[in-house]
């Protein structure tokens, strides 16, 4: 019931797995002849990580551990997404490189490969085949006549061969001048495959282009100006402790009472009253008008005493009602709707009293005090318990509410130019959430699972997310500038004890875990805690309630 307020895979350190880790755009088949695998494109994105080290890394600062491991993939633009270069194989001959900064911090470059490196190639891919050929009249890794090998394993074959091999080799030194900045699942040669060979077989030489994301630069406006901030903090009334206490309180009173059916009088406040509702747009063209059903209920169970969490407008509008009555009447949804799609739309609502109720409740003295909270012998002790309680939530989300704040304004203070991928992977982690909460709630069959999972639905939510996924970035990129800029340090201890404690949380529940993956995620949140603990230690904070 609405009505409430309420890349790629990386880079590997081998190099005869090198083009694993490649996508070619629009490349066709190249699978050879060839015993390995690797020597072939893939247009797959995403694949584990592999830790490297320093630059900066974006922050886990309030999402709970996952068990899954690397190929969860966060987006750290640094110890765990910072691209680990291949090992370079010598080149007989240097290769030419240039270099081209494009939007979104991605880097194209574009590599010639010369014909005397390309000849090296082509006789390590004929040695390769005279290995691991079975050509009849030849023992096995015995030498075999260029022209009879060719005929047998196919030119083609050798050619696709001879480019993948010139591509393994080569592209280790093409990403030299970006060592250190290029973002795991971001490389991606996107010369065309066929246009490579053509080139090849044409000129003996090779030219190809490669784009790829680098870690992007954060400004700040003003420069140092995370030093000195000026927060406004908005707390809820609702979480003030008294106020809380004295309804939980309440609540609990009420839960000891008992419901009695009216039957000669209408609606009061103090009464519970079970309604159907329905709602539908007000537009002065009736072809225009519509159903809205997040504001539609059957069997709506309302307690009048919690009129304030309802659209406003609506307790007053039913006020009197008796049971079996229908009562009609125009609502506003006020602009600070937790629905977007609702806010400041004019509803006609339509109401049908089902059942109506008074409590009868019995007095509040000491006798309820173990009822009230088990282990009480007295209302005071009641009251002393809850307000403690209640006082502790209090602390918990005026923190919160702070380190919103904090990362809010941070967002405000820098300019960043956000590598493509790094958007993809924080919105896929979001929206990978996102499904298993509905698939926990919901229970989805699997047309329902597929199709929600489907590229055009990831899409879809990725651009009408975009504002939201952007600002998260933000601001982890923030905080992980400021957590090297300031030389910020936590205890080796502090490491252990947190990765040992949630380690200790997934085998209590069964779970399974990466250990290194664990280790990651905890090392962020200790990151990001110490910046904002950094942060407050020098802003000037006030706090206003609403």
């Amino acid at each position: 019931m609405e009505l409430c307020i309420s890349s790629t895979s990386p880079l590997s350190s081998n190099p005869s797995r090198f083009l694993d880790s490649i996508s070619c755009k629009a490349s066709t088949s190249t699978s050879t002849a060839l015993p390995t695998s690797s020597l072939q494109f893939q247009h797959a994105s995403f694949g584990p990580r592999i830790l490297s080290s320093p630059p900066a890394r974006t922050h886990r600062l309030r999402q709970p551990l996952s068990s899954s491991p690397s190929n969860g993939r966060r987006f750290a633009v640094s110890a765990s997404s910072v691209a680990v270069a291949a090992e370079k194989d010598r080149l007989p001959a240097d290769i030419e490189v240039s270099e081209v900064q494009e939007p979104n911090s991605r880097v194209r470059l574009s590599v010639e490969v010369p014909p005397v490196v390309c000849e090296d190639c082509y006789r390590r891919v004929i040695k390769e085949f005279m290995k691991q050929a079975k050509i009849p009249g030849f023992r096995p890794g015995k030498n075999v006549p260029e022209s009879i090998l060719l005929s047998y394993v196919g030119k083609q074959s050798v050619q696709k061969a001879t480019v993948e091999s010139i591509l393994k080799r080569t592209l280790p030194h093409a990403m030299s001048s970006v060592s250190g900045q290029a973002l795991k699942d971001s490389v991606r040669i996107v010369t065309k495959f066929s246009e490579m060979e053509n080139t090849y077989i044409s000129l003996g030489s090779l030219r190809y282009d490669v784009i790829v994301d680098v870690a992007p630069e954060v400004k700040w406006i003003p420069e140092d100006g995370y030093k000195s901030l000026k927060i406004v903090v908005e707390i809820d009334s609702e979480i003030d402790a008294q106020r809380a206490c004295q309804q939980e309180l309440r609540r609990r009173h009420k839960s000891l009472g008992t419901l009695r059916i009216i039957t000669d009088r209408g609606l009061q406040i103090g009464d519970v009253v079970v309604l159907d509702i329905s709602a539908t747009t007000i537009d002065q063209d009736e072809s225009n008008v519509k159903n809205i059903p997040s504001a539609e209920s059957k069997g709506f169970h309302f307690d009048t005493e919690d009129g304030d969490k309802l659209i406003p407008g609506f307790l007053d509008s039913i006020i009197g009602i008796q049971r079996g009555e229908t009562k009609s009447f125009p609502l506003f949804f006020p602009d600070n709707w937790n629905q977007e799609n609702l806010r400041g739309v004019h509803a006609q609502f339509t109401v049908e009293c089902k059942e109506l109720f008074y409590r009868e409740l019995p007095e509040l003295d000491d006798s309820l005090a173990e009822k009230l909270l088990p282990g009480c012998t007295s209302l005071k002790q009641v009251e002393d318990s809850l307000l403690q309680r209640c006082l502790e939530v209090e602390q918990t989300a005026k923190d919160q509410a702070t380190d919103n704040a904090i990362l809010d304004q941070l967002s405000k203070m820098v300019e960043i130019d956000i590598p493509r991928s790094l958007f993809e992977e924080q919105g896929r982690q979001f929206y990978g959430a996102q499904l298993l909460q509905i698939q926990a709630n919901m229970k989805l069959n699997e047309q329902q699972l597929a199709s929600l999972s489907s590229p055009k639905a990831v899409n879809e939510y990725l651009e009408n997310q975009k504002e939201n996924i952007t600002h998260v970035i933000k601001q982890n990129l923030a905080v992980g500038d400021i957590f090297r800029r300031e030389n910020l340090q936590f205890s080796t201890d502090e490491l252990v004890k947190e990765v040992e404690d949630s380690i200790a949380e997934f085998k209590r529940h069964k779970q399974e875990y990466d250990e290194e993956r664990v280790r990651e995620q905890v090392q962020e949140i200790l990151e990001g805690a110490k910046v904002l603990e950094w942060l407050k230690e020098r802003a000037e904070i006030n706090y206003v309630t609403r």
